[in-house]
């Protein structure tokens, strides 16, 4: 093992809750960055010009989805709906007008206006609008000049769907007065293989974040339609011979699942999100529900659970539109499944100064650093009646080496999980976990972060098709960077 690695473990409960201290007035609020509504529509094309159909491809109203998302503790959502031809009218005149009601009934909820665009040339993405005055005119207008799907008259015109298209899309947004946040949802969805992509591959993500870089943050570590292999009663859903599975579902296309509930550009140590973070592109994950129609409901086999049901994105801000949209943006996030974890916070501390989630320490090429990893792993049932508890937590390392030698890389072979530490070296008060790792002095720059599990599982392993997501639980804290001066 290197010296970079050379890691020595020490369990320090006081220093760990002195370090983990969120800053003043923030606190981990969870959410949902993909919600799909009655609103993101059908297309009656028989009809010239063409009807939107509500509720054709998702069943329910806004303020529906955020009554479910209080009820599994949310405390933001965004609405992410998507359409096809002339469907920024739709959502200019009726869905965000839904939304200004919902916001009035479930008044605790921070409900972002948002949509999922469908990019120019790739799949689709989240993208979250500022909270503002004129928020629905800034998304009529991102929509009808830029989803790819928003044309008419058909046939559509190849060039809305072009690279030259998307990055247009990209100037466009970056250059706004108030920034938007873009994420790139269910990026490995399309993909054939492990390593083998569809829509959305290495090359056009690293463009995207070098064309908008305070815009094009990030991608759906965890994908939504988690609840595809569950039966309406909670059984595992039967596999009927010479019946495709749903590919909405888990990713249960052949060659490349989901791994514990995370895209495979995620879960693999040394992998895509790996090698962006090794260039030192600061490019977070989130998770989502991505709800359509709830997998209990008679009206439709539902593939989803209710946002916050299974998947949360915890953001570390104050309980404002403007400081959640900034603690996306920033990586002040982790994500968890199952109610696994509530909190977690990881410092690196050196000398006096210390960063957490989503920031950068800058150390000495003598310093030694101190990380304290501190976590609520709640002892009460989660949506699925169960009560389930963190069995390890792993500490993962890479360099950080500048700009990729090729805009395709998605390897960064000096990324390694550094430890494995079990509940044996924890210490606790009540729910509250705490470990102390000190760090050795390294001349180059690195990065962090931090995942755990309720599994014994190495490694998470491809999901099938008969699995209980709720036994097969993760969580994945975004990294923290270490620059030597």
């Amino acid at each position: 093992m290197s010296r970079a690695l050379a890691w020595s473990f020490v369990v320090v409960a006081a220093l760990g809750t002195a370090l983990c201290a969120p800053a003043p007035g923030r606190q981990w609020l969870p959410g949902d960055s993909h919600i799909h509504s009655h609103w993101s529509a059908g297309s009656d094309q028989r009809r010239i010009p063409p009807i939107s159909v509500k509720g054709q491809d998702a069943l329910y109203s806004t303020p529906r989805n955020a009554v479910m998302a209080r009820q599994f503790g949310l405390r933001w959502m965004v609405t992410t709906d998507h359409g096809g031809p002339d469907h920024a009218k739709l959502n200019f005149l009726q869905a965000h007008r839904e939304l200004t009601l919902s916001r009035e009934l479930v008044p605790d909820l921070l409900q972002f206006y948002g949509m999922e665009l469908n990019m120019p040339g790739m799949d689709h993405h989240t993208l979250i609008i500022p909270n503002a005055d004129d928020e629905a005119t800034v998304l009529r207008d991102i929509e009808s000049q830029f989803d790819a799907n928003q044309e008419w008259p058909l046939p559509p015109d190849p060039r809305r769907h072009s690279d030259e298209a998307r990055r247009r899309a990209l100037d466009y947004l970056q250059a706004l007065e108030r920034l938007p946040v873009l994420f790139a949802n269910h990026p490995s969805r399309s993909a054939t293989a492990v390593g083998a992509y569809g829509l959305d591959e290495p090359w056009e993500i690293r463009a995207n974040n070098d064309l908008a870089p305070d815009v094009y943050r990030g991608m759906e570590g965890a994908p939504g339609h988690q609840a595809a292999t569950l039966a309406p009663d909670g059984s595992p859903r039967p596999v009927v011979p010479g019946r495709p599975p749903n590919a909405r579902g888990r990713y249960l296309n052949p060659g490349a699942p989901t791994m514990g509930g995370f895209d495979q550009m995620t879960a693999i140590v040394g992998g895509f999100w790996d090698s962006l973070l090794g260039e030192g592109r600061r490019f977070w994950v989130v998770a989502s529900s991505d709800s359509h129609a709830h997998y209990t409901d008679p009206a439709r086999e539902g593939v989803d659970f209710w946002p916050g049901e299974f998947h949360k994105t915890y953001v570390l801000a104050r309980p404002t539109y403007e400081d959640v949209l900034d603690g996306l943006r920033s990586g002040r996030v982790f994500a968890a499944a199952g109610g696994l974890v509530t909190t977690l916070d990881v410092t690196a501390a050196a000398l006096g100064r210390e960063a957490g989630i989503g920031g950068t320490l800058r150390v000495g090429a003598s310093d030694a650093i101190e990380v304290t990893i501190a976590f609520t792993d709640p002892d009460v049932e989660n949506g699925g009646g169960e009560n389930p508890s963190a069995q390890r937590v792993d500490v993962i390392v890479g360099e950080v080496r500048g700009p990729a030698s090729e805009p395709g890389l998605d390897r960064n072979p000096t990324t390694q999980v550094v430890a494995r530490i079990g509940r044996a070296d924890w210490t606790h008060n009540g729910d509250r976990y705490t470990l102390t790792t000190s760090v050795p002095a390294a001349a180059g720059a690195r990065y962090l972060r931090v995942r755990g599990t309720s599994t014994d599982a190495l490694e998470p392993g491809p999901d099938t098709r008969d699995e209980n997501p709720w036994h097969d639980l993760w969580f994945y804290s975004n990294p923290i960077f270490i620059e030597v001066e």
